[in-house]
């Protein structure tokens, strides 16, 4: 996961995963095993001199400094799985049909802690108030690098979320005890629990209450689940202004010991251990149940959840069980996970072109058990 003399530009952008065992050996995602996911070149600013305009459809546009966010507003954490939304595309792209896009394993996501001021007390400032909320979006803009498809990167989601304390939308200045590195977003970016990845602006300079969605190419033309029939760009197209964008992820749990392909000894018990992670769908955390099967799913097993969910809603889990896995060549191990809110995991969600949201059964495939 260390670089060395890359050069990043706008047609080659850092993206990049962990390796799955690393990924799960630890609750609180270090900086240095976290997945990376950028549009292009990673901008390098200066806390100092980076400021934050809200405007849009509001009494008082402000222009904050990152002192201020820091010190004029009171500073919330949060605990959050970060995934992007193409996440398991491979999984997507290897058991259902080819697929567009970055060839995402199973390590695309993150759970880290992040702290800044909440967005709904700067929005308070700006003179939002409740009754300003009806069929309002908030957009969250990046002005400071070009991208592949767009001369900045935008999203939006919709104001209600923003003003609601229990969403946890906030202004990230520090992730993990530490500031922001400039590949995460110094000096400060959104983070929105729940919400896919590609809605949580880095390098946040502008922050605009409109009547309508961000304009931007990565929330109107990408992030979207198509529905079957779209089956390259040109059958795509139609879609594209239809449908609405990606927001809340689903729920969704990974198998991340045993790798594919790999030989496993059983225990003197007859078992294999098996470890992995589960996030909740979108605000209906937290996952409640992980469940593991050896049989394609004939008889499931409940895994342990490690620690205490109960007060981390927007958390993944680490969960671990041990599967009697029979001796032989092709053996598969499956996960599913349950959350609070009543959502279970599926086998296979529908296919769709870009390969986003993926959430079909965690899986070990291919083992060889000794």
């Amino acid at each position: 996961m260390t670089d060395t003399h890359t050069e990043y530009s706008i047609q080659n952008p850092l993206n990049r995963e962990p390796p799955i065992k690393t990924l799960v050996a630890s609750f609180i995602t270090p900086e240095d095993i976290s997945y990376d996911r950028n549009h292009g070149p990673i901008p390098h600013l200066t806390a100092d001199t980076h400021t934050v305009r809200i405007d849009g459809n509001i009494p008082s546009p402000l222009c904050l400094s990152i002192q201020q966010l820091r010190t004029e507003f009171p500073q919330h954490e949060v605990i959050c799985a970060l995934e992007c939304a193409g996440n398991r595309r491979h999984a997507m792209r290897t058991l259902l049909k080819e697929v567009q896009g970055i060839d995402w394993g199973d390590a695309a996501v993150m759970n880290c802690q992040w702290k800044g001021p909440r967005l709904r007390d700067v929005l308070l400032r700006a003179g939002v108030t409740p009754d300003l909320n009806q069929g309002l979006y908030v957009a969250f803009s990046c002005y400071q690098v070009q991208c592949q498809e767009d001369d900045w990167f935008g999203s939006s989601v919709e104001l209600k979320r923003c003003l609601d304390e229990d969403m946890d939308v906030i202004l990230a200045l520090e992730m993990n005890g530490s500031p922001l590195s400039p590949n995460h977003g110094y000096p400060v970016r959104v983070v929105l629990p729940g919400v896919a990845g590609a809605r949580w602006v880095k390098w946040l300079d502008r922050i605009t209450v409109q009547d309508h969605e961000s304009s931007n190419f990565y929330q109107q033309h990408d992030y979207k689940i198509l529905p079957p029939d779209a089956v390259d760009s040109a059958s795509a197209e139609p879609y594209w202004g239809r449908l609405p964008a990606m927001c809340d992820m689903s729920i969704n749990s990974v198998v991340g010991v045993p790798a594919d392909g790999e030989t496993v000894h059983l225990s003197d018990s007859g078992t294999v251990e098996v470890k992995g992670y589960a996030v909740p769908h979108g605000a209906d955390g937290p996952v409640t149940t992980v469940q593991v099967s050896a049989d394609g799913g004939e008889i499931w097993v409940d895994a342990e959840i490690e620690g205490s969910s109960t007060e981390r809603k927007w958390c993944w889990v680490l969960w671990r069980a041990r599967a009697s896995v029979e001796r032989g060549t092709g053996r598969e191990v499956l996960s599913r996970a349950f959350d609070r809110g009543g959502n279970m995991q599926q086998g296979h969600p529908q296919w769709n072109l870009r390969g986003v949201g993926y959430n079909g059964y965690g899986r070990a495939s291919d083992l060889t058990i000794v």
